[in-house]
């Protein structure tokens, strides 16, 4: 392990399990996290984990600040994401206000990027939330039995082609395809809504794609599904998951897999 592994790394946590993992993975390296939790979003288990924890409000950059500065750390991640009707709840403080201000619409990329700007600012580098798991992406092919069907496939290519023009407007992260139909696209109301929304309207056999953003920044909030997105699948009757290989988290691959195979789901990992 590099002398700069071992040095300390702050973690501002949002939604999810990935904070989670993240500090597993921290603990079993060795190396000490300092986290910034925010209330309503992170999980209150994380208290039990041995790592100091500072609880903010979503928006308190300056607090994030100086709870970095007294414990000298020097770069951090932002691990799992926030829950965007939780935007419209933002109480900011005047660092965060300063931070908004300065913005020409509410854009999660141009929101982020703006903040890591203020972090480099302050002498704290942002570093990938994939730091302490670079297998955690998926990989490229087929992940489960079943490989999509040539209709399926035609299904995908859609999907990659709508994702690649809707994605710089901040939509379509997830979005359900069936039949070259779109039939759902994610904006507000996250993956598993979208999931359930095209089975209620394009019926079953819908194929679900996950990819990033054109140009996305991969430091952060990736794409991700797991258990969850599998089960959600399950109850919309949807046949196929094809992931964005390298841009996609998966968490808890053999739980994930395992579903799909059960289901007879297809995942995949496309380029």
């Amino acid at each position: 392990m590099t002398s700069e592994m071992i040095d300390p790394v702050g973690m501002i946590a949002g939604n999810g399990s990935f904070p989670l993992v993240f500090l597993d993975a921290a603990k079993k390296a060795g190396i000490h996290v300092v986290v910034v939790a925010h209330e309503g979003e992170t999980d209150p288990s994380i208290d039990g984990l041995g790592f100091p924890i500072r609880w903010i409000r979503l928006g308190q950059v300056g607090a994030i600040f100086d709870t970095f500065h007294k414990n000298g750390i020097s770069r951090a991640a932002f691990v799992g994401g926030v829950r965007k009707p939780r935007l419209f709840d933002l109480r900011p403080d005047w660092k965060g206000m300063m931070i908004l201000g300065r913005l020409s619409r509410y854009h999660d990329d141009e929101a982020l990027r703006a903040l890591a700007g203020e972090f480099e600012k302050e002498g704290i580098e942002i570093v990938p939330s994939t730091l302490l798991l670079p297998n955690l992406a998926a990989p490229v092919g087929p992940l489960t039995r079943r490989k999509p069907t040539p209709e399926e496939e035609a299904d995908i290519r859609v999907g990659i082609e709508v994702a690649r023009i809707i994605g710089p407007a901040d939509i379509g992260q997830c979005l359900v395809v069936r039949e070259k139909v779109i039939v759902a696209v994610e904006a507000i109301e996250g993956t598993d809504e979208t999931i359930r929304r095209a089975g209620r309207f394009g019926g079953e056999g819908g194929v679900v794609l996950k990819m990033a953003k054109p140009g996305q920044d991969l430091r952060f909030d990736l794409p991700s599904v797991g258990p969850e997105t599998i089960r959600t699948m399950v109850e919309a009757k949807a046949r196929v998951l094809a992931v964005e290989a390298g841009k996609t988290l998966l968490f808890d691959r053999e739980e994930t897999l395992s579903l799909a195979d059960s289901a007879d789901i297809s995942v995949v990992g496309i380029e």
